[in-house]
C-alpha cells in the first residue's frame, strides 16, 4: 500500500490536516491506535480563535460550528468578589468562538467518512520507519494482520504519549517542560451556563473558570491538588467548592444538576525542538502542551496543521520553502503562546508554595490590568489569537 501523507493519530489536529489535504487532492491515510468512539469521547477544549475558526471553514467543515457555535465579544476576570470584563471585540476587533472539541472532531470525522478518505483505528503497535531518508514507511496491525504503508511524508499527530516523537533518535530533540503542582477537576452538566460570557476566578481558595459549550450545557472546573481523584468529589462537592469561589452575586444564579462527566486534567507546560525530522513532522500536542487556563491547546493544533498543509500543498506544487520553514514558524508562534498560557496560569492560580508576596503580586497585577486599557488589549490580542505569520 502507498499514500502521500501518514497522519498518525485521529484527534482534531489529524483529522484536520487530513480534510484539507483531502480537499487539496493529496492522497493521505489517518491511523489512529483507538476507536472512534473513544476518540469522540475526550472532553476537551472549547474556545476557538479566528484562525482555528477559518481553517475548519477551509476545510468545509464550518456549517454545524457557525449555526451552533456561541460568538464571544469578551470575558470576565473576577477578584475580590468582583467581575471585570475584557472587550476583546473592542480591544482588538477579533472575537473568540465557543464550540466543544468533541463538536470539532465529529464534525471532521463526518466530513471524512462523507468524502471516503480512508481512516483506520484500532491500529495496535504502530511504528514509523524510514523518515531520515526518502522511503518512509509505517507499520501496524489491525485485526491480528500486520499491514505496512509506503508514503513521502508522516505527520505526527498522536499527542503527548505518542508514537512519533518517541521514535525521533535520542539527542535529535529537545524537551522543555514545566509541571505545575496542581490540576483543574472539570464537570460537565445540562445546565443553563451561570453566565452567557467565561469568567476566570482568582479566589484564595483557587482558580475556577465558568464555561459553556451550548446555552444548556456548561463545562465549570476548579483547582485542585495533584493527589486528587475524581471518585473523592461528588456532584455535590464540586457544586459546594465551585460556589463558593464564584462572586457573591454570581453564585446566586447558579444552577447546578447531576454531571456528565467529571475529570481531573493536570498542567504542564510542554516544548519539543524541532518539530521536524527529516520526513517526519510533529503537531499538535505530539510537539507541545500548554496549560489550559489560556485556552490554546487546539488553537495552536489547528495553527500547526495549517503551517504543514501550506508546506505539504506547495512541495507538491515543486517547492519546499514552506515545508522547510515550518518547524521554525510553528515554534515561533508557539513559543508566545506558551508564554502568554504560563502567564494566566500564574496570574489566576494559588501555588501551594506561594506566600503573602506572591499573592499581593499577583492582585497587583490584576489591579493593574483592570485599570490599564494598554494592559488589556495585551490580553485581549493574546487570548483572539495572534496572527499566523
Amino acid at each position: 500500500m502507498r499514500t502521500q501523507v501518514a497522519i498518525i493519530g485521529a484527534g482534531p489536529s489529524g483529522l484536520l490536516l487530513g480534510q484539507l489535504l483531502h480537499k487539496a487532492g493529496i492522497d493521505n491515510m489517518i491511523l489512529e491506535q483507538r476507536s472512534g468512539d473513544y476518540v469522540l469521547g475526550r472532553i476537551r477544549a472549547g474556545v476557538l480563535e479566528q484562525v482555528a475558526v477559518d481553517l475548519l471553514d477551509r476545510a468545509g467543515v464550518g456549517a454545524r460550528m457557525h449555526a451552533e457555535g456561541l460568538p464571544h465579544d469578551g470575558f470576565d476576570l473576577a477578584f475580590d468578589g468582583a467581575r471585570h470584563r475584557i472587550d476583546l471585540h473592542g480591544l482588538t476587533g477579533k472575537r473568540v468562538m465557543v464550540y466543544g472539541q468533541t463538536e470539532v472532531t465529529r464534525d471532521l470525522m463526518d466530513a471524512r467518512r462523507a468524502g471516503a478518505a480512508v481512516s483506520v483505528y484500532e491500529a495496535e503497535h504502530v511504528a514509523v520507519h524510514g523518515f531520515d531518508g526518502t522511503r518512509p514507511s509505517v507499520e501496524w496491525t489491525h485485526g491480528g494482520k500486520r499491514e505496512t504503508m509506503q508514503c513521502d511524508f508522516i505527520a505526527g499527530c498522536d499527542g503527548f504519549h505518542g508514537v512519533c516523537r518517541a521514535s525521533v533518535p535520542e539527542g535529535a530533540v529537545q524537551l522543555h517542560e514545566k509541571v505545575y503542582p496542581f490540576g483543574w477537576l472539570g464537570l460537565l452538566s445540562d445546565t443553563p451556563p451561570v453566565s452567557p460570557e467565561l469568567i476566570y476566578v482568582n479566589h484564595e481558595r483557587g482558580f475556577a473558570l465558568a464555561s459553556m459549550r451550548s446555552k444548556t450545557r456548561s463545562r465549570y472546573y476548579v483547582q485542585c491538588r495533584t493527589d486528587e481523584h475524581v471518585a473523592d468529589w461528588s456532584d455535590e462537592m464540586f457544586w459546594a467548592e465551585f460556589r463558593r469561589r464564584l462572586p457573591a452575586e454570581t453564585a446566586e444564579r447558579l444552577v447546578t444538576g447531576p454531571s456528565i462527566e467529571k475529570s481531573i486534567a493536570p498542567l504542564r507546560s510542554f516544548v519539543a525542538e524541532p518539530l521536524r525530522f527529516g520526513r517526519l513532522f510533529l503537531a499538535g500536542d505530539a510537539g507541545h502542551i500548554v496549560p489550559p487556563t489560556g485556552a490554546k491547546g487546539l488553537n495552536l493544533a489547528a495553527t500547526d496543521v495549517g503551517y504543514l498543509y501550506e508546506g505539504l500543498v506547495e512541495h507538491y506544487r515543486g517547492s519546499d520553502k514552506a515545508l522547510d520553514a515550518y518547524s521554525q514558524r510553528a515554534l515561533s508562534r508557539i513559543w508566545k503562546a506558551e508564554r502568554f498560557s504560563w502567564w494566566m496560569t500564574t496570574l489566576m492560580h494559588r501555588f501551594p508554595e506561594g506566600g503573602s508576596f506572591d499573592r499581593r503580586m499577583q492582585h497587583a497585577e490584576l489591579e493593574y490590568l483592570i485599570g490599564s486599557e494598554a494592559a488589556q488589549r495585551s490580553l485581549a490580542e493574546n487570548y483572539v489569537g495572534l496572527p499566523m505569520d
